[in-house]
Protein backbone atom coordinates (compact mmCIF):
# COMPACT_ATOMS: atom_id res chain seq x y z
CA UNK A 1 0.00 0.00 0.00
CA UNK A 2 1.35 3.42 -0.98
CA UNK A 3 -0.28 6.57 0.42
CA UNK A 4 0.19 10.23 -0.44
CA UNK A 5 -0.48 12.39 2.61
CA UNK A 6 -1.30 16.04 2.07
CA UNK A 7 -1.28 18.95 4.52
CA UNK A 8 -0.45 22.24 2.82
CA UNK A 9 -0.63 24.29 6.01
CA UNK A 10 2.04 26.74 7.10
CA UNK A 11 0.88 26.66 10.73
CA UNK A 12 1.79 24.26 13.51
CA UNK A 13 -1.07 23.03 15.65
CA UNK A 14 -3.29 20.02 16.23
CA UNK A 15 -3.99 19.27 12.55
CA UNK A 16 -0.33 19.35 11.62
CA UNK A 17 0.68 17.27 14.64
CA UNK A 18 -1.97 14.67 13.80
CA UNK A 19 -0.58 14.53 10.26
CA UNK A 20 2.89 13.69 11.58
CA UNK A 21 1.48 11.15 14.03
CA UNK A 22 -0.53 9.51 11.24
CA UNK A 23 2.56 9.15 9.07
CA UNK A 24 4.50 7.58 11.93
CA UNK A 25 1.70 5.09 12.56
CA UNK A 26 1.47 4.06 8.91
CA UNK A 27 5.25 3.58 8.77
CA UNK A 28 5.01 1.37 11.87
CA UNK A 29 2.54 -0.74 9.91
CA UNK A 30 4.96 -1.01 6.96
CA UNK A 31 2.88 1.25 4.73
CA UNK A 32 4.75 3.44 2.26
CA UNK A 33 3.90 7.13 2.82
CA UNK A 34 4.93 10.30 1.02
CA UNK A 35 4.01 13.83 2.09
CA UNK A 36 2.77 16.85 0.18
CA UNK A 37 3.38 19.91 2.37
CA UNK A 38 3.91 23.66 2.27
CA UNK A 39 7.45 24.67 1.42
CA UNK A 40 9.49 25.88 4.42
CA UNK A 41 6.71 25.00 6.85
CA UNK A 42 7.18 23.57 10.35
CA UNK A 43 5.47 20.43 9.05
CA UNK A 44 8.19 19.99 6.43
CA UNK A 45 10.83 20.42 9.12
CA UNK A 46 9.21 17.80 11.36
CA UNK A 47 8.70 15.38 8.46
CA UNK A 48 12.37 15.58 7.54
CA UNK A 49 13.10 13.43 10.59
CA UNK A 50 10.83 10.59 9.40
CA UNK A 51 12.92 9.40 6.45
CA UNK A 52 10.08 9.69 3.94
CA UNK A 53 9.86 11.33 0.53
CA UNK A 54 8.59 14.90 0.92
CA UNK A 55 7.09 17.03 -1.86
CA UNK A 56 7.22 20.72 -0.77
CA UNK A 57 4.85 23.07 -2.58
CA UNK A 58 5.05 26.86 -2.57
CA UNK A 59 1.68 28.02 -1.26
CA UNK A 60 0.10 31.31 -2.29
CA UNK A 61 -3.16 32.94 -1.22
CA UNK A 62 -4.78 32.07 -4.55
CA UNK A 63 -4.45 28.52 -6.01
CA UNK A 64 -1.52 28.56 -8.40
CA UNK A 65 -1.79 26.76 -11.79
CA UNK A 66 1.91 25.89 -11.57
CA UNK A 67 1.31 24.18 -8.22
CA UNK A 68 -1.54 22.21 -9.78
CA UNK A 69 0.80 21.10 -12.57
CA UNK A 70 3.50 20.11 -10.08
CA UNK A 71 1.05 18.10 -7.98
CA UNK A 72 -0.38 16.38 -11.05
CA UNK A 73 3.16 15.34 -12.01
CA UNK A 74 3.80 14.00 -8.49
CA UNK A 75 0.55 12.02 -8.51
CA UNK A 76 1.08 10.74 -12.04
CA UNK A 77 4.53 9.37 -11.27
CA UNK A 78 3.81 8.25 -7.72
CA UNK A 79 1.48 5.32 -8.42
CA UNK A 80 -0.32 5.91 -5.14
CA UNK A 81 -3.09 3.61 -3.96
CA UNK A 82 -4.80 6.43 -2.07
CA UNK A 83 -4.45 10.15 -1.35
CA UNK A 84 -5.28 11.45 2.12
CA UNK A 85 -5.76 15.22 2.64
CA UNK A 86 -5.63 16.72 6.11
CA UNK A 87 -6.65 20.26 5.15
CA UNK A 88 -9.77 21.01 3.13
CA UNK A 89 -7.99 23.89 1.34
CA UNK A 90 -5.73 21.27 -0.25
CA UNK A 91 -8.68 20.20 -2.39
CA UNK A 92 -8.33 23.40 -4.45
CA UNK A 93 -4.99 22.07 -5.73
CA UNK A 94 -5.37 18.30 -5.52
CA UNK A 95 -8.76 17.92 -7.19
CA UNK A 96 -7.78 20.01 -10.26
CA UNK A 97 -4.50 18.03 -10.41
CA UNK A 98 -6.42 14.72 -10.38
CA UNK A 99 -8.89 15.98 -12.99
CA UNK A 100 -6.06 17.23 -15.22
CA UNK A 101 -4.52 13.77 -15.55
CA UNK A 102 -7.87 11.91 -15.32
CA UNK A 103 -6.64 10.07 -12.24
CA UNK A 104 -9.21 8.08 -10.24
CA UNK A 105 -7.15 7.32 -7.14
CA UNK A 106 -9.38 7.29 -4.01
CA UNK A 107 -9.28 10.65 -2.24
CA UNK A 108 -9.83 10.88 1.53
CA UNK A 109 -10.31 14.14 3.41
CA UNK A 110 -9.97 14.36 7.17
CA UNK A 111 -11.88 17.35 8.49
CA UNK A 112 -10.12 18.62 11.61
CA UNK A 113 -11.82 21.98 12.04
CA UNK A 114 -15.41 23.08 11.50
CA UNK A 115 -16.37 25.80 9.04
CA UNK A 116 -18.95 28.56 9.36
CA UNK A 117 -19.06 29.02 5.58
CA UNK A 118 -21.63 27.11 3.55
CA UNK A 119 -19.78 25.46 0.67
CA UNK A 120 -22.58 24.29 -1.61
CA UNK A 121 -21.89 26.49 -4.63
CA UNK A 122 -20.94 25.01 -7.99
CA UNK A 123 -17.16 25.07 -7.44
CA UNK A 124 -17.28 23.55 -3.95
CA UNK A 125 -19.72 20.89 -5.14
CA UNK A 126 -17.25 20.08 -7.92
CA UNK A 127 -14.44 19.69 -5.36
CA UNK A 128 -16.37 17.62 -2.85
CA UNK A 129 -17.83 15.36 -5.50
CA UNK A 130 -14.28 14.09 -6.10
CA UNK A 131 -13.84 13.19 -2.39
CA UNK A 132 -14.24 9.43 -2.02
CA UNK A 133 -14.64 9.52 1.77
CA UNK A 134 -14.49 12.23 4.41
CA UNK A 135 -13.28 11.46 7.93
CA UNK A 136 -14.77 13.57 10.72
CA UNK A 137 -12.81 13.63 13.97
CA UNK A 138 -15.94 14.09 16.10
CA UNK A 139 -19.73 14.12 15.91
CA UNK A 140 -19.82 17.92 15.71
CA UNK A 141 -17.48 17.88 12.72
CA UNK A 142 -19.61 15.27 10.96
CA UNK A 143 -22.65 17.49 11.47
CA UNK A 144 -20.68 20.49 10.22
CA UNK A 145 -19.73 18.63 7.04
CA UNK A 146 -23.35 17.70 6.41
CA UNK A 147 -24.52 21.26 7.07
CA UNK A 148 -21.88 23.10 5.04
CA UNK A 149 -20.97 20.81 2.14
CA UNK A 150 -22.72 18.62 -0.43
CA UNK A 151 -21.30 15.46 1.15
CA UNK A 152 -23.94 12.90 2.06
CA UNK A 153 -23.94 10.87 5.27
CA UNK A 154 -22.75 7.70 3.55
CA UNK A 155 -19.58 9.49 2.47
CA UNK A 156 -18.60 10.51 6.02
CA UNK A 157 -17.02 8.31 8.68
CA UNK A 158 -16.14 9.31 12.24
CA UNK A 159 -12.61 8.30 13.24
CA UNK A 160 -11.42 10.00 16.40
CA UNK A 161 -7.90 11.24 16.99
CA UNK A 162 -5.88 8.91 19.16
CA UNK A 163 -3.21 9.00 21.83
CA UNK A 164 -0.15 6.77 22.17
CA UNK A 165 -0.74 4.93 25.44
CA UNK A 166 2.91 3.87 25.70
CA UNK A 167 4.09 7.48 25.61
CA UNK A 168 1.23 8.82 27.71
CA UNK A 169 1.59 6.26 30.45
CA UNK A 170 1.53 7.43 34.08
CA UNK A 171 3.64 4.45 35.13
CA UNK A 172 6.51 5.66 32.92
CA UNK A 173 6.36 9.40 33.62
CA UNK A 174 8.31 11.34 36.24
CA UNK A 175 5.86 13.29 38.41
CA UNK A 176 8.59 15.06 40.38
CA UNK A 177 10.64 16.33 37.45
CA UNK A 178 8.44 19.32 36.60
CA UNK A 179 7.20 19.83 40.17
CA UNK A 180 10.81 20.24 41.32
CA UNK A 181 11.51 22.54 38.38
CA UNK A 182 8.57 24.76 39.39
CA UNK A 183 9.26 24.42 43.11
CA UNK A 184 5.92 22.75 43.84
CA UNK A 185 5.72 21.26 47.32
CA UNK A 186 4.37 17.75 47.81
CA UNK A 187 1.26 19.01 49.61
CA UNK A 188 0.46 21.69 46.99
CA UNK A 189 -2.15 21.15 44.27
CA UNK A 190 -0.92 21.97 40.78
CA UNK A 191 -3.59 22.98 38.25
CA UNK A 192 -2.66 23.42 34.62
CA UNK A 193 -3.65 23.71 30.98
CA UNK A 194 -1.78 22.93 27.76
CA UNK A 195 -2.75 24.91 24.67
CA UNK A 196 -1.20 27.23 22.16
CA UNK A 197 -1.82 30.90 22.81
CA UNK A 198 -4.73 31.54 20.52
CA UNK A 199 -8.06 33.37 21.03
CA UNK A 200 -10.77 30.94 22.09
CA UNK A 201 -8.53 28.54 24.00
CA UNK A 202 -9.92 29.83 27.29
CA UNK A 203 -6.82 31.32 28.91
CA UNK A 204 -8.87 34.23 30.26
CA UNK A 205 -11.31 31.95 32.10
CA UNK A 206 -8.39 29.94 33.49
CA UNK A 207 -6.76 33.07 34.90
CA UNK A 208 -10.06 34.35 36.30
CA UNK A 209 -10.56 31.04 38.11
CA UNK A 210 -6.99 31.15 39.43
CA UNK A 211 -7.59 34.62 40.82
CA UNK A 212 -10.83 33.56 42.53
CA UNK A 213 -9.34 30.38 44.00
CA UNK A 214 -6.35 32.28 45.37
CA UNK A 215 -8.76 34.22 47.59
CA UNK A 216 -9.66 31.00 49.44
CA UNK A 217 -6.76 28.57 49.10
CA UNK A 218 -3.04 28.98 49.70
CA UNK A 219 -1.75 25.51 48.80
CA UNK A 220 -2.40 25.78 45.05
CA UNK A 221 -0.21 26.61 42.06
CA UNK A 222 -1.00 27.08 38.39
CA UNK A 223 0.90 26.36 35.19
CA UNK A 224 0.22 27.26 31.56
CA UNK A 225 1.98 25.27 28.86
CA UNK A 226 2.19 26.37 25.23
CA UNK A 227 3.48 29.04 22.89
CA UNK A 228 2.00 31.51 20.45
CA UNK A 229 1.51 30.48 16.83
CA UNK A 230 2.67 32.75 14.01
CA UNK A 231 1.01 36.15 14.35
CA UNK A 232 -0.41 35.50 17.83
CA UNK A 233 2.32 37.01 19.99
CA UNK A 234 0.15 40.01 20.88
CA UNK A 235 -2.55 37.73 22.24
CA UNK A 236 -0.01 35.75 24.27
CA UNK A 237 1.40 38.95 25.74
CA UNK A 238 -2.14 40.05 26.60
CA UNK A 239 -2.78 36.82 28.50
CA UNK A 240 0.44 37.20 30.47
CA UNK A 241 -0.42 40.82 31.24
CA UNK A 242 -3.79 39.69 32.55
CA UNK A 243 -1.95 37.42 34.99
CA UNK A 244 0.03 40.45 36.14
CA UNK A 245 -3.17 42.47 36.49
CA UNK A 246 -4.64 39.71 38.66
CA UNK A 247 -1.38 39.67 40.65
CA UNK A 248 -1.06 35.92 40.12
CA UNK A 249 2.31 35.23 41.72
CA UNK A 250 1.67 31.48 41.90
CA UNK A 251 1.40 30.88 38.15
CA UNK A 252 4.13 29.74 35.73
CA UNK A 253 4.14 30.16 31.94
CA UNK A 254 6.57 27.52 30.73
CA UNK A 255 6.15 27.78 26.95
CA UNK A 256 6.51 24.88 24.53
CA UNK A 257 7.49 21.56 26.10
CA UNK A 258 8.62 18.36 24.47
CA UNK A 259 8.11 16.43 27.73
CA UNK A 260 4.30 16.71 27.92
CA UNK A 261 3.84 13.32 29.66
CA UNK A 262 6.08 14.51 32.51
CA UNK A 263 4.31 17.89 32.59
CA UNK A 264 0.92 16.17 32.84
CA UNK A 265 2.24 13.76 35.48
CA UNK A 266 3.10 16.78 37.62
CA UNK A 267 -0.48 18.06 37.59
CA UNK A 268 -3.23 17.29 40.07
CA UNK A 269 -6.01 18.83 37.95
CA UNK A 270 -6.08 19.46 34.20
CA UNK A 271 -8.18 22.26 32.71
CA UNK A 272 -9.51 22.32 29.16
CA UNK A 273 -11.42 25.61 28.85
CA UNK A 274 -11.61 25.92 25.05
CA UNK A 275 -14.59 27.85 23.67
CA UNK A 276 -15.01 25.64 20.60
CA UNK A 277 -12.92 22.57 19.94
CA UNK A 278 -13.39 20.09 17.12
CA UNK A 279 -11.89 17.40 19.29
CA UNK A 280 -9.25 17.95 21.99
CA UNK A 281 -5.98 16.05 21.69
CA UNK A 282 -4.52 17.77 24.75
CA UNK A 283 -7.53 16.54 26.71
CA UNK A 284 -7.18 12.87 25.79
CA UNK A 285 -3.45 13.10 26.54
CA UNK A 286 -4.24 14.33 30.05
CA UNK A 287 -6.92 11.66 30.48
CA UNK A 288 -4.44 8.99 29.38
CA UNK A 289 -2.19 10.22 32.20
CA UNK A 290 -4.99 9.58 34.75
CA UNK A 291 -5.67 13.26 35.31
CA UNK A 292 -8.95 14.57 36.69
CA UNK A 293 -10.06 17.26 34.27
CA UNK A 294 -12.44 20.19 34.19
CA UNK A 295 -13.56 20.91 30.62
CA UNK A 296 -15.87 23.25 28.78
CA UNK A 297 -19.05 21.55 27.55
CA UNK A 298 -18.29 22.46 23.94
CA UNK A 299 -18.37 20.65 20.61
CA UNK A 300 -15.92 17.74 20.32
CA UNK A 301 -15.33 17.62 24.06
CA UNK A 302 -18.77 16.02 24.39
CA UNK A 303 -17.50 12.99 22.43
CA UNK A 304 -14.66 12.60 24.91
CA UNK A 305 -15.75 13.36 28.47
CA UNK A 306 -18.53 11.65 30.39
CA UNK A 307 -19.61 14.28 32.92
CA UNK A 308 -19.04 13.31 36.56
CA UNK A 309 -17.49 10.01 35.47
CA UNK A 310 -14.34 10.73 33.45
CA UNK A 311 -14.19 14.47 34.13
CA UNK A 312 -16.26 17.49 35.08
CA UNK A 313 -17.90 19.72 32.49
CA UNK A 314 -18.46 23.44 32.99
CA UNK A 315 -20.53 25.81 30.91
CA UNK A 316 -18.42 27.15 28.05
CA UNK A 317 -16.99 30.64 28.72
CA UNK A 318 -18.45 30.57 32.26
CA UNK A 319 -15.43 31.31 34.48
CA UNK A 320 -17.54 31.16 37.65
CA UNK A 321 -18.73 27.64 36.82
CA UNK A 322 -15.13 26.67 36.05
CA UNK A 323 -14.04 28.06 39.43
CA UNK A 324 -16.72 26.08 41.27
CA UNK A 325 -15.81 22.80 39.51
CA UNK A 326 -12.13 23.33 40.27
CA UNK A 327 -12.93 24.03 43.92
CA UNK A 328 -14.88 20.78 44.09
CA UNK A 329 -11.78 18.85 42.99
CA UNK A 330 -9.40 20.85 45.17
CA UNK A 331 -11.45 19.73 48.18
CA UNK A 332 -11.84 16.09 47.14
CA UNK A 333 -8.69 14.07 46.44
CA UNK A 334 -10.63 10.79 46.23
CA UNK A 335 -12.84 12.18 43.44
CA UNK A 336 -9.72 13.38 41.61
CA UNK A 337 -8.34 9.85 41.69
CA UNK A 338 -11.62 8.23 40.64
CA UNK A 339 -12.09 10.61 37.71
CA UNK A 340 -8.46 10.14 36.67
CA UNK A 341 -8.65 6.35 36.71
CA UNK A 342 -11.92 6.40 34.78
CA UNK A 343 -10.42 8.85 32.30
CA UNK A 344 -7.54 6.56 31.34
CA UNK A 345 -9.93 3.64 30.94
CA UNK A 346 -12.08 5.78 28.63
CA UNK A 347 -9.03 6.56 26.49
CA UNK A 348 -8.03 2.89 26.35
CA UNK A 349 -11.50 1.99 25.10
CA UNK A 350 -12.15 4.87 22.66
CA UNK A 351 -8.98 6.79 21.78
CA UNK A 352 -6.15 4.26 21.74
CA UNK A 353 -3.90 5.32 18.84
CA UNK A 354 -3.28 1.71 17.79
CA UNK A 355 -7.03 1.06 17.45
CA UNK A 356 -7.52 4.35 15.60
CA UNK A 357 -4.73 3.42 13.18
CA UNK A 358 -6.31 0.02 12.56
CA UNK A 359 -9.62 1.72 11.75
CA UNK A 360 -7.89 4.06 9.31
CA UNK A 361 -5.98 1.30 7.53
CA UNK A 362 -9.16 -0.77 7.33
CA UNK A 363 -10.90 2.19 5.66
CA UNK A 364 -7.97 2.61 3.23
CA UNK A 365 -8.12 -1.07 2.26
CA UNK A 366 -11.86 -0.95 1.67
CA UNK A 367 -11.67 2.18 -0.52
CA UNK A 368 -8.74 0.84 -2.53
CA UNK A 369 -10.52 -2.45 -3.14
CA UNK A 370 -13.73 -0.66 -4.16
CA UNK A 371 -11.77 1.57 -6.51
CA UNK A 372 -10.27 -1.28 -8.49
Amino acid sequence: MKILYSCLSKSWGGMEMVTITGIKQLLKNNINVELLCADESRLQLEANNLGIIIHPIKIKKVPNPFSVLKISTIINSGNYNLIHCHASKDLWLIVPALKLIKNKTPLVLTKHVGSFIVKKDFLHNWLYKRVTKAIAISSVIKKNLLDTTSLTEDKISIIYNGVDLDIFNPARANRNKVRNELNIAEDEILIGMTARFSPGKGHEEFLFAANELNKKYSQIKFVVVGEASHGEDAYANGVKQLAVNFNLKNISFIGFRSDIPDVLAALDIFVFPSHAEAFGIALIEAMAMCKASVCSDSDGVLDIVLDNKTGLLFKVKDAIDLTQKLERLILNSSERKLLGDNARQRVIEKFNLEKITDQTIELYSKLIEEGK
